[in-house]
């Protein structure tokens, strides 16, 4: 049985529809664009993520009876707008940028065209998902930039909700994490999934001679021992006297990681397990990656800076009205002026100006029309591409396809992009009327 998400919305998303419906504006035309005005916490880029399930979400917004039965019950509306509900199938446009996209200040990340009523119900539910999905995809993102060739595994299940937990271990992985601990991400979104044992199951025995015995004839050679849980030395001596040079890793979990990642180099390498390769866990985040890229680590499993963002647990995405249908059936720009949250008026185009050698420049957005490109200086790139036509979607987003996207959007970019340094965005944001 489908469940709905219509409910997955606020309050007050609903009662504008009422009044809207009462005052005769709920049809008038709309454009709505979902844009971040800034980076969070100085970045030099940010990672479009959840498109593919904003549109799984928007299948299943329905409000059948018992959504309707709890909005009665609860006078949330009244009778006329629950009519008007339970007809509800959403029949707009929407562009957006391909998943997996990076974004800058301004970038319309997703713009939707329809009537008011249609429009202002999806408010909340995409920037939920695009706010979450973004900022886990964009600290992941900086997370394997620093990791270069080496493989990061997400590992945050247990820090936070169960369910952000399976978005999560999807952001990751588009952003270029190589695995996941979460099983149900696997199951959901076919993630490579990986894992092998924590320290109660080396507590649970008598010896650590004992739990290494029976993970390795249970697991095979090529599991990764925790060899951190007593004394490492010791524990490394064992676990190479038992396995021999084919033990597929150990893994360490605490204590300075840089200089027991040498230590337990050396070692492995004077006991002839030259193969035998390091994982290294606890409280990672791009800086912990980065301070480690000079120790001989294999991988690196993150957990909580993943799944919250690193700091930033939102990507501080806003959902505007841009445009309008005015009273002669023109469509018009609209703007919010208050102090800080200013936005910019008209349906936005975007595109991204590179260079002649393929790195970007600038991110070029359109008012009311498409910006022009520069076939002689470079090879600009729309950014908009189609998602829903008339309510029906036309390029579901797959995590696989979103992964290799952003591997291509973050190539072309600035080297400085990748600094894990404060700064300001790689690339400007340049609406038309400023470029020359």
């Amino acid at each position: 049985m489908t469940t709905s998400t219509a409910l997955l919305t606020d309050h007050y998303e609903l009662t504008m529809l009422q009044a809207a419906l009462a005052s005769g504006h709920a049809d008038r035309r709309c454009v709505f664009e979902t844009f971040a005005r800034r980076l969070s916490g100085g970045r030099r880029y940010g990672v479009v993520a959840g498109t593919g399930r904003v549109l799984e979400a928007l299948r299943d917004f329905r409000f059948g009876e018992a959504e309707l039965a709890f909005l009665r019950e609860r006078t949330v509306v009244d009778g006329r707008t629950l009519d008007w509900l339970a007809d509800f199938r959403f029949s707009g446009d929407i562009w957006g940028y391909a998943e997996g996209e990076v974004y800058f200040p301004g970038s319309p990340v997703l713009v939707v065209e329809s009537t008011f009523a249609e429009g202002i119900l999806l408010e909340t539910l995409v920037l939920s998902i695009l706010n979450h999905d973004s900022a886990v995809a964009s600290a992941a993102s900086r997370m394997t930039a620093a990791a270069g060739d080496r493989p990061c595994i997400e590992m945050g299940s247990r820090r936070t909700h169960e369910e952000s937990a399976v978005a999560a271990a999807r952001a990751a992985y588009l952003a270029g994490f190589g695995s996941t601990s979460n099983l149900e991400a696997g199951r959901r979104h076919g993630i490579p999934t990986a894992g092998t044992a924590a320290h109660s199951y080396t507590l649970l025995h008598s010896d650590e001679r004992e739990a290494f015995a029976n993970q390795l004839s249970s697991l095979g050679l090529s599991t990764t021992l925790l060899v951190d849980t007593y004394d490492v030395t010791t524990a490394v001596q064992l676990a190479v006297e038992l396995a021999g040079p084919e033990l597929g890793g150990v893994r360490l979990d605490s204590g300075d990681l840089v200089s027991q990642a040498h230590e337990v180099r050396a070692q492995l390498d004077a006991l002839g397990a030259h193969d035998t390769q390091i994982v290294v866990t606890s409280d990672l985040d791009e800086y912990a990656i980065a301070a480690l890229a000079a120790a001989p680590v294999d991988r690196y499993g993150v957990g909580t800076r993943v799944v919250t963002g690193s700091g930033h647990p939102a990507a501080g995405m806003v959902y505007k009205l841009v445009s309008r249908e005015s009273t002669d059936g023109r469509m018009e720009g609209v703007a919010k002026a208050s102090k800080e949250k200013t936005s910019v008026g008209g349906r936005k185009f975007a595109l991204r100006r590179r260079s002649p050698h393929g790195v970007a420049q600038a991110e070029i957005v359109g008012i009311d029309e498409r910006p022009w490109a520069d076939g002689a200086d470079g090879d600009d790139r729309e950014l908009l591409v189609p998602l829903v036509r008339a309510g029906e979607v036309v390029s579901a987003t797959d995590v696989h396809t979103a992964r290799e996207h952003h591997a291509k959007a973050r190539a072309e970019l600035p080297l400085g992009a990748l600094r894990l340094s404060g700064g300001d965005p790689a690339i400007p944001t340049r609406y038309l009327d400023d470029w020359s």
